[in-house]
């Protein structure tokens, strides 16, 4: 396949047309959902077409924006409107179309006759019968030969029931002239017991000949079955023959089976995570059924509860955690796949199917306290936003990689549907935007709604538009990090853009004796910057409090200022952007009053 030239670009802008909605592979939209895993092996997809903006071919694409352009082809029936934020759907059920309330009852109802038959438990093994095993072990020689005999057997007792039938007409004969006869009556004597017992084998064992006649091809197990209600004694009491068959009564009670700590069927929390299996398979009743009983008899199989409780160590929490919310309040995730390229580490998750197989239990762990972190609440967030970040990432190269991705992938698709509102992708390199035009078209256009991507020059602003920048981690162009900090992610952090080739002040106001403390960061710096006082009084002296200095990215990611204020002023920071490029500018401040 040809290679097209690669282009920078500012934005590029995926276009889409409208296609009908189909059943997504297993919450197709939602694994990426949790497979972070997978960066490289590029598990997760783009939109359909994707194509960068021609500028310059000897650079790789930059970015690809969030903004869609409209279908030139008419919306038809059943498809879902172009759109570049996923707009999630409602989980209170009095808002929920006709349709979805009707799929949501006849699927509660599903699972509760599945519950009264305790169908979510898995059947134990049944043994096959020896004598069935004893018989399939047999050379076909020796069964023709038992059928050969068998036949004979037949006509010989055909034999002997003919001559019975004549010795039987023979006594009716005598014992009618006998009855003729005026000769007195005597009383039958009792028989004993054990002559009753074996007239009732003869009697089995006869009904038991004759089935056979008219079926020559029925086996020892129906046999079998046709004297389990016999019962054998002989003379001591003893039962020499026992002929047994267990019979399943089914249980009184209903199963009780909970999923990620909420009862399947119970308020409307459970109507919630209904709600998910049914949109993962397009509101296809029986399909969301098969999928839910599935993932339940899944978690017992894999282990779930005692999984939560294991100790797995801390070799992966660089590779994916949790940092604060979106500007919805959703929980966000981050997947960081570069971290793979530390090869001690690569070694540590995938050198043999033990280490693979302890990394995927860990995902598994991870994404699962997540999930019970959410509220499941109609009107609650149960849902995440996931940040891929794809800088570094080993790409196709790496097979272990890729094994460990497929798997993870597998299991996250079948068993936590619809849990990602949003799919970001940062430092996109170029040949990702190539891969995830190939299967893009497997993909519907409600999963591809949910992604975003974004190029290495683009990524703190495209964050910057689902996450206050006060939240976003510092590593990735926001304010948030580690350590005792001035200040925290509650302090609200305030935006600008700085034009190219031009200067930007920011004033802080001061009214009374107090330290003012601000903190100020340059998106990819490359800035003069600098602080000083300026006191309200005309005869005032103005103070430096920071030399206009330059900054590169190298020399610091956030700068902190802290100055003693003792008359009424202002504090001003400017920023001299002097490149051609526009700069994303983030500062806060505060006033700490000085008691006298």
């Amino acid at each position: 396949m040809a290679q097209e030239p690669q282009k920078p670009t500012e934005d590029v802008v995926p276009t889409t047309s409208e296609t009908p909605v189909e059943t997504p592979p297993p919450a197709a939209e939602e694994v990426v959902t949790a497979t972070a895993t997978a960066a490289a092996a590029a598990d997760v997809s783009t939109d359909k077409d994707v194509t960068p903006v021609a500028e310059d071919p000897e650079k790789p694409a930059e970015a690809v924006a969030e903004t869609a352009k409209p279908a030139d082809e008419p919306a038809a029936e059943n498809k879902i409107s172009q759109s570049v934020s996923f707009k999630e759907e409602t989980n209170v059920v009095s808002e929920l179309p006709e349709l979805q309330k009707k799929a949501l009852d006849d699927l509660k109802q599903l699972i509760q006759e599945a519950l009264n038959k305790h169908e979510f438990t898995a059947p134990p093994v049944k043994a096959t019968p020896e004598v069935t095993a004893q018989e399939d072990k047999k050379p076909e020689e020796e069964k023709k030969t038992e059928e050969t005999k068998s036949e004979e057997k037949k006509e010989e007792v055909t034999e002997e029931k003919k001559e019975g039938e004549v010795v039987v007409e023979e006594k009716k004969v005598e014992e009618e002239k006998a009855s003729s006869s005026e000769e007195p009556k005597t009383e039958a004597k009792p028989e004993p017991e054990e002559k009753k017992v074996e007239e009732t084998v003869v009697e089995v064992v006869e009904k038991i000949a004759s089935s056979t006649e008219e079926d020559g091809a029925k086996t020892v197990e129906a046999i079998q079955e046709s004297i389990v209600s016999v019962a054998v004694t002989n003379g001591d009491g003893e039962q020499p023959v026992a002929v047994a068959v267990d019979v399943e009564v089914p249980p009184s009670t209903p199963e009780e089976v909970e999923i990620w700590g909420i009862p399947l069927l119970a308020d409307e929390r459970s109507d919630v995570i209904l709600l998910k299996f049914l949109r993962a398979r397009d509101f296809k009743v029986k399909e969301a059924f098969t999928m839910i009983k599935q993932t339940v008899l899944w978690r017992k199989e894999f282990g779930i509860e005692a999984l939560l409780q294991e100790d797995l160590g801390t070799d992966w929490d660089k590779v994916v955690f949790t940092d604060g919310y979106d500007k919805e309040g959703h929980p966000v995730y981050y997947n960081v796949f570069g971290e793979f390229e530390n090869k001690e580490l690569y070694q540590k998750s995938f050198s043999d199917d033990e280490k693979r197989n302890k990394f995927i239990r860990w995902r598994i762990q991870s994404l699962e306290k997540s999930v019970r972190k959410l509220d499941f609440a109609p009107s609650g967030i149960a849902t995440i936003v996931q940040i891929n970040d794809l800088k570094n990432s080993p790409g196709f190269v790496k097979k272990e990689l890729r094994q460990a991705t497929n798997q993870a992938l597998q299991l996250l698709q079948d068993n936590y549907p619809e849990f990602v509102a949003k799919q970001i992708f940062i430092n996109v390199p170029w040949w990702y935007l190539a891969f995830s035009r190939m299967i893009s078209p497997f993909l519907t256009q409600r999963t591809k709604s949910k992604f975003v991507f974004a190029g290495s020059s683009k990524s703190a602003d495209t964050l910057f538009k689902y996450i206050a920048p006060e939240l976003v981690p510092v590593q990735y162009g926001g304010l948030s990090r580690e350590g005792e900090q001035e200040f925290t992610t509650a302090d609200p952090a305030t935006e600008v853009i700085i034009k190219p080739a031009t200067k930007h002040a920011v004033e802080f106001p001061i009214s009374e004796k107090s330290t003012s403390v601000w903190e100020i960061r340059v998106v990819d710096w490359n800035v003069s910057y600098g602080a000083e006082f300026v006191p309200s009084a005309e005869d005032g002296y103005t103070v430096i409090v920071q030399k206009n200095r330059k900054i590169s990215p190298a020399d610091e990611t956030v700068i902190t200022n802290t100055f003693k204020i003792g008359e009424p002023g202002k504090v001003v920071l400017t920023i001299d952007n002097q490149t051609s490029k526009k700069k994303k500018l983030l500062y806060r401040s505060k006033t700490i009053p000085i008691s006298e």
